[in-house]
């Protein structure tokens, strides 16, 4: 059972970020809890964030340059696998298709003008709210939080939400977990997320959460009307949009 799991943190992180880790068979087995493991990946990035300010302020860096390491952050530790998602996502949803057009637009490897301006946008914003937000302990402790509470709900979405039936990424992570086990954790694993920023600071933490909510019923929503299915590129769509609303919460309420 330990050696399982070890295999199945070994797995997440090798798929979910650019850190090294011990190359491991992609077999049911080893990806049995490989979806629970996500959210390590998104704590291992809080305290990244959290080194990276400590850094900013013993150095007494400008909060341009502080907004920026935050931003370059997330996509320099994954690889820009989700913001890969972001693009895609926002491709298909310009298209105006079906949602099988949809589901053969997210597996196109080209990006598109509307992939190109989405992803501009999206960094220009989460740079810009990264300038504004308050980082005091509480703050800062909430901000960290976020990025295992994302995971820990994409990895909720992708178990419980119904796969495309040609399949993908996201229904072998699904079909491999034990639907009704993995998911108890992740809910376990994004409570624990949201007390820690509730502890913090609960006005904060309340906004964020809120926001992380109307995310997953967003997700849900376009899940099933717009794609017919779950999939990776969504649950990448949805861990970035996510993160993005939680850090404008934090800012507006802070601020």
């Amino acid at each position: 059972m330990f050696l399982r799991v070890l295999r199945s943190v070994s797995l997440a992180f090798g798929m979910f970020s650019k850190l090294p880790a011990p190359k491991t068979a992609w077999t049911r087995d080893n990806m049995r809890y490989m979806m629970c493991c996500f959210p390590l990946v998104g704590a291992v990035i809080g305290l990244f964030t959290y080194a990276w300010i400590s850094l900013c302020a013993a150095l007494g860096f400008a909060a341009t340059l502080r907004a920026a390491g935050l931003t370059a952050l997330p996509v320099l530790v994954t690889g820009g696998i989700h913001l890969d998602g972001l693009c895609d996502v926002a491709d298909a949803l310009a298209s105006n298709a079906g949602p099988e057009k949809r589901r053969a637009i997210l597996k196109d490897p080209r990006a598109g003008a509307f992939a190109v301006v989405w992803c501009c946008v999206y960094i220009v914003t989460y740079f810009a709210l990264c300038c504004e937000l308050r980082l005091d302990s509480a703050g800062v402790l909430c901000l960290c939080a976020v990025f295992a509470l994302s995971r820990a709900l994409s990895g909720l979405c992708v178990v419980v939400l119904p796969g495309a039936p040609e399949g993908g990424l996201a229904a072998s992570f699904a079909s491999a977990a034990r639907p009704r086990s993995s998911a108890a954790v992740l809910t376990a694993e994004a409570g624990i997320c949201a007390a820690v920023m509730i502890a913090a600071s609960p006005a904060r933490a309340g906004a964020a959460l809120l926001c992380a909510g109307l995310c997953v019923l967003l997700l849900n929503r376009v899940a099933r009307r717009k794609f017919g299915a779950m999939s990776g590129d969504l649950a990448g769509w949805f861990l970035q949009l996510c993160e993005l609303a939680a850090l404008a919460a934090l800012t507006l309420v802070s601020g």
